[in-house]
């Protein structure tokens, strides 16, 4: 611990360190006086010793954390994030002073509320005062993690600036959490408020992840990865498998390996992109629809890789209007009579008579027709084939928490015989239900569209 210093206007001082029983257990307190300002850590355990302990970065909030008030959620969010550090049995909280009203102080934030009663929403309140939408700083933050021996964390919070700023700051934020805490009747307007104009995440579903820590639910278009697939074209993938790598069983079933949240993210995806591609088997074995229906939105183009004609003719894809469909085959392959209006077939270059499909022919003969975002479905074997050819942006990859034992193989492609060299991305993690998604972002256009920024191994 760094120790009283005669000067210590810039530096993080130490001033002490007790022991405060609470709600939720006895938590080990420690003052900490930064740039003239007294901040709280509180810890339970040893998070030191912990790979990623969780933490929680709050800031203060008199009318919130002390009187109780309906108007944010704060105290809700301090008491849950207290009860989660105590389930896990190790953790901290950072209670951060000259914090109130994002930073903007006390007396101001009561006349932003007066614009609200006004009419006006949080961030028009602020703007009409002539004050920043958001002021903090969570340098005093950093400071006080790197003293407590804990420059990793998993962070409780549903603003990803808080997490953006850690990082920047030199904290590596290895995952973030959202707490379960339920909008109130007089708070729900600027919770929504939040998520809609400062990028917070959508309203926590069930508990599902460790010290009681909510998943990250699917909600409309509050998930920023859909807005960014509809206006930048990129190629993403997304694949729901096991715990030990199959996206079916040995039979071919796969009616379902993840959960409903998982699926309603699909559709997500499938109405931000212009067109979705599968694979034959995945027609074969699944007979699906490729359209949206869990959400609002427009179906877009289904692609067919067929290089030998093999999906039944009867399959929805061919029958169905719903959706344009593009059906993609060898020069060779016998296209039978009697499909949908709303077909296409298109021949492939010579490789396809082999079944050696090259994906980026595939995808040039896809770009002819749209131009905006292409996602790249299934199965296991045209996922993979267009990971290794190098032409995802970005790969959403689900994990179920089964085991199959055997059967269709998901993610497959030739990697390196040393893990230094493995393929390792910028990522996000979701919890979807029982379900965990890794969102692996692995090109530099991608990382460019993101707001915020992933997360780096």
């Amino acid at each position: 611990m760094k120790q009283t210093d005669q000067d210590h206007t810039h530096t993080l001082v130490l001033e002490s360190r007790t022991s405060l029983p609470t709600d939720h257990g006895v938590f080990t307190t420690c003052a900490y006086t930064y740039q003239g300002v007294t901040h709280v850590a509180m810890l339970m355990g040893e998070p030191q010793r912990a790979e990623a302990p969780i933490v929680r970065l709050h800031s203060e909030c008199l009318t919130g954390d002390a009187l109780g008030s309906h108007r944010c959620d704060c105290g809700d969010q301090l008491d849950a994030a207290l009860a989660a550090i105590a389930a896990a049995g190790t953790g901290i909280l950072l209670y951060l002073r000259g914090h109130e009203g994002r930073g903007i102080g006390l007396a101001a934030k009561l006349r932003a509320y007066a614009l609200q009663d006004q009419g006006m929403d949080t961030v028009d309140a602020n703007r009409a005062l002539g004050l920043p939408d958001d002021a903090r700083d969570y340098t005093a933050a950093a400071e006080m993690l790197r003293d407590l021996d804990c420059t990793t964390v998993r962070l409780l919070s549903s603003n990803p600036a808080k997490a953006e700023a850690l990082t920047q700051l030199g904290i590596t934020v290895a995952d973030r959490v959202v707490l379960p805490v339920l909008d109130r009747p007089e708070n729900s307007h600027y919770l929504q408020t939040k998520r809609a104009r400062m990028r917070h995440d959508p309203l926590a579903g069930e508990a599902g992840r460790e010290g009681g820590a909510a998943a990250l639910t699917v909600q409309e278009d509050t998930f920023p990865v859909y807005s960014t697939l509809a206006e930048h074209p990129e190629v993403v993938a997304q694949m729901a498998q096991s715990a030990d790598g199959f996206i079916a069983a040995r039979g071919g079933d796969a009616e379902f390996v993840s959960g409903e949240a998982d699926r309603t993210h699909l559709h997500h995806l499938r109405a931000a992109v212009d067109a979705v591609l599968v694979g034959a088997g995945t027609v074969c074995a699944d007979d699906p629809q490729l359209t949206v229906r869990a959400v609002h939105g427009q179906n877009p183009l289904r692609v067919v890789v067929d290089p030998h004609a093999r999906i039944p003719v009867d399959s929805r894809v061919l029958q169905s209007p719903d959706a344009p469909t593009l059906w993609l085959v060898s020069a060779e392959a016998e296209v039978p009579s009697g499909l949908g209006g709303h077909v296409e077939t298109v021949r492939l270059p010579d490789g396809g008579s082999a079944g050696l499909v090259d994906p980026a022919a595939v995808l040039a003969v896809v770009r002819e027709r749209v131009s905006g975002s292409v996602l790249v479905e299934g199965g296991g074997k045209t996922v993979s084939s267009f990971l290794s050819a190098g032409l995802l942006d970005r790969l959403f990859l689900t994990v179920a928490p089964v085991l199959i034992g055997d059967g269709v193989p998901g993610i497959r492609f030739e990697g390196s015989p040393m893990m230094a060299e493995a393929l390792r991305t910028p990522f996000r993690r979701y919890t979807f239900g029982e379900d965990i998604c890794t969102e692996f972002v692995l090109s530099d256009a991608a990382k460019d569209h993101d707001s915020p920024p992933p997360s780096a191994q």
